[in-house]
């Protein structure tokens, strides 16, 4: 389970920032609109392109289909890519550094750290999972919660645009934002009540997770913005300070080290998490307040 996460890496409420693996494949009908993930082209403010973002997913069910052709364009014309982790393919680091940070001995037992109202959703949802209460006795409450939040989640690691974008690049430089270790490490600083309001969120809305696991995977693919900036409003991310360390702080990070990048002559093509691109505190907005001319393609 823990290398199959470490695939994974992040956690599904930060959209399409996770990851489960389904066997029976969620594709979308086939009289559904042509695929629109989010895709902006970047421009300073004489008009010149100087690089593109596209807002990827971390985990799909097989041949879905969602290379446009103004992703494909965006792909060949960029001179390097930027992407959150770039060793994405390394599962056994990232599994290590899973397991190094999320230990911990000593620790309460999971039911006691939910308010007891929520002890017979985890049960439910530990069932579905297959999983014991004594797997996670030195868990810490993050790590659970992003265990738990696979249960029900749909789509395979493997099939993540992120890692199909790296193997697109393969001879051209690809540079990372963040890194697996630092990503984890996020979580793992946490203070334990914002871990517990990250646990209690999972468990909360396992049931209509369960119901619809697709949900965002399907605006993902539609391009559909708002749906995609509700999704950072909701569950985990409704706590201020939780939003504010796994979604917001990061972004105005990125916006900085992005811009930096942008003023330098090779052109990126910048493929991140689509929910941080979307809304007023997203990285459209935040390029577009250093001056850039951000325009949505797709």
């Amino acid at each position: 389970m823990v290398l199959r996460f470490a695939a994974g890496i992040i956690a599904p409420f930060l959209l399409l920032l996770a990851t489960g693996c389904s066997d029976v494949p969620d594709l979308p009908a086939a009289d559904a609109a042509p695929p629109a993930p989010l895709l902006y082209e970047i421009a300073s403010a004489d008009g010149s392109v100087e690089g593109w973002m596209v807002g990827t997913i971390h985990a799909l069910p097989a041949f879905v289909e969602w290379r446009t052709p103004a992703i494909e364009k965006a792909a060949t014309s960029a001179d390097l890519l930027v992407v959150e982790i770039a060793a994405l393919g390394d599962d056994g680091a990232l599994a290590q550094t899973f397991a190094s940070l999320s230990r911990t001995a000593g620790l309460p037992p999971l039911g006691e750290r939910l308010p007891a109202e929520l002890r017979p959703q985890l049960d439910a949802l530990m069932t579905r999972g297959i999983l014991d209460a004594s797997q996670f006795a030195a868990t810490e409450t993050w790590a659970a919660a992003l265990i738990l939040a696979r249960i029900d989640a749909s789509g395979d690691p493997a099939n993540g645009v992120d890692r199909a974008l790296i193997a697109d690049f393969a001879g051209r430089r690809v540079r990372e934002l963040e890194g697996g270790p630092a990503q984890l490490g996020i979580f793992d600083r946490l203070p334990e009540d914002q871990q517990r309001a990250m646990l209690a969120a999972v468990v909360r809305e396992s049931e209509s997770a369960a119901k619809d696991p697709g949900r965002l995977q399907r605006a993902w693919l539609a391009g559909d913005a708002a749906t995609i900036e509700a999704s950072t409003r909701e569950g985990v991310l409704a706590d201020p300070a939780v939003r504010e360390a796994l979604l917001t702080a990061r972004n105005r990070r990125w916006a900085a080290a992005i811009g930096s990048l942008l003023a330098e002559a090779p052109r990126p093509l910048i493929a991140v998490g689509t929910a941080h691109l979307v809304g007023p505190e997203g990285l459209a907005a935040l390029l577009t307040a250093q001056g850039y001319r951000v325009q949505r393609l797709s």
